[in-house]
């Protein structure tokens, strides 16, 4: 995964580490087919010449209308997030060094285009951590955070990928974890992987964290538990993980947020119904709901914010596109008493449309564009924008011949982008490719 050093919020996201996919759509019967605001802004973007958008930009200041009410049934009054406690107002974001110096070897491959990849730089993502030996540096990019903070003399958000769960991404093979449920892994990822990141947001409380608990984990429990007996074997261990690793990163310095998926994987009113509950559930055993400040949806994903490609691949999904999905989504946690929750939507490589045969192509999709720049309370029940997936690293490797390859992302599947290494890999013609068709432009 890519580490992003910027001036002052910690993320931290819990399951999937940099490379995963995080993709499987899932139909209607659950089969797969953040006070004021930051005082010194990131810059806008300006678009350069013959830069034309593939889409038209979204909207900042308001989440479109609903698609039609399901059943007819009347909207929940839904209360938005308390603005005092999003964590990425009124901070500066880290800057990973790790992906600084990986756009840098894209510029020395790419010298045509380094006055447009340097761009990339000055924007954050994620820090994955998706192996024990990975949350052995944590304290270290806390440490490289905390330095900024008190050089620029604002707060610092640091953003976690927290990504490691036993028998990680149970319905693919690109970002097949180290754990395993049959190997004492639940143990070892409650002590040598959560136990070691708590202990290091213990010794940094003077600086804001997020945490993004366990990507492509619950989502599986909702929709893929008869189709894969690997996510059945698995539910449990997913469950009380993620439980333990809530109870555990819960600090008044971490905000955490538990990932949602995305429109194309979660938008039915059935898909939704689960996930609530399910979230509810864990939520319970972890200690109550107040122990996470919301949801992330669309982590390594694709689907864009507004207008979506849905309504076309896909006419029976009432999520028509990422922000109609977390309106949707709200009212259905709002029912299951979650209330009042922000929401992460992650914008690294969202911002074209139209790019996908298929609402469930999830790896290293050709024609994908950066999307809306990292940005604090960009819409209603938004916390943030964020890059989680760093853009350019793989989402899973294209050979058949090597380790980390996916069906998903060979020859065979007709959105992949061939030429990619295994998950997590630095993806160099990619990320040119990304950047070059960045939506709003670089």
């Amino acid at each position: 995964m890519i580490r992003s050093v910027f001036p002052s919020v910690v993320l931290a996201i819990v399951g999937a580490s940099a490379g995963a996919g995080c993709g499987g759509a899932v139909g209607p019967g659950g089969a797969p087919a953040a006070p004021t605001q930051s005082a010194q802004p990131l810059p806008a973007p300006t678009a350069g010449p013959g830069d034309t958008p593939a889409t038209t930009a979204p909207e900042p200041s308001a989440l479109p209308p609903p698609a039609a009410a399901e059943n007819a049934k009347p909207s929940v009054q839904v209360t938005p997030p308390s603005p005092e406690g999003n964590p990425f107002v009124g901070a500066h974001f880290y800057i990973d060094p790790s992906f600084v110096a990986e756009v840098e070897s894209s510029i020395k491959e790419s010298p045509a285009d380094a006055a447009l990849l340097k761009k990339v730089q000055a924007y954050p993502t994620a820090v994955w951590l998706s192996s024990i030996k990975a949350a052995g540096t944590v304290s270290k990019t806390l440490d490289n955070a905390l330095a900024q903070q008190k050089k620029e003399g604002q707060p610092v958000v640091t953003v976690f990928a927290v990504y490691d769960l036993p028998d990680r991404d149970c319905a693919a093979v690109a970002s097949n974890g180290e754990l395993g449920t049959a190997k004492g892994g639940e143990k070892r990822y409650a002590k040598e992987f959560i136990d070691k990141i708590a202990a290091s947001f213990k010794a940094h409380p003077k600086q804001r964290i997020v945490a993004i608990v366990e990507p492509d984990s619950l989502a599986n429990v909702a929709t893929n538990l008869k189709q894969y007996p690997k996510c059945a074997a698995a539910e449990q261990a997913y469950r009380h993980s993620i439980a333990y690793a809530i109870k555990a990163l819960a600090m008044p310095n971490v905000s955490l947020y538990l990932d949602a998926a995305h429109a194309g994987w979660l938008g039915w009113k059935n898909n939704r119904e689960k996930i609530a509950k399910i979230f509810s559930e864990v939520l319970a055993e972890a200690g109550g709901v107040d122990k996470i400040r919301g949801f992330a949806t669309n982590v390594s994903n694709y689907d864009t914010l507004t207008p979506g490609d849905l309504r076309n691949l896909d006419p029976t999904d009432p999520a028509k596109d990422e922000l109609d999905y977390v309106k949707i989504l709200d009212e259905s946690l709002t029912e299951a008493g979650m209330v009042g929750k922000g929401f992460i939507v992650d914008t690294s490589r969202n911002g074209r449309a139209g790019i996908r045969t298929k609402s469930g192509s999830w790896c290293n999709v050709k024609g994908a564009g950066l999307g809306e720049r990292p940005q604090a309370s960009p819409a209603p029940l938004l916390d943030a924008y964020y890059w989680i997936k760093p853009p350019g690293e793989a989402d899973g490797g294209s050979d058949p011949a090597k380790p980390g390859f996916d069906e998903n992302c060979g020859p065979k599947s007709p959105d992949a982008e061939q030429g990619g290494p295994p998950a997590g890999g630095w993806f160099s013609k990619y990320f040119v490719e990304l950047a070059k068709n960045a939506n709003p432009p670089l």
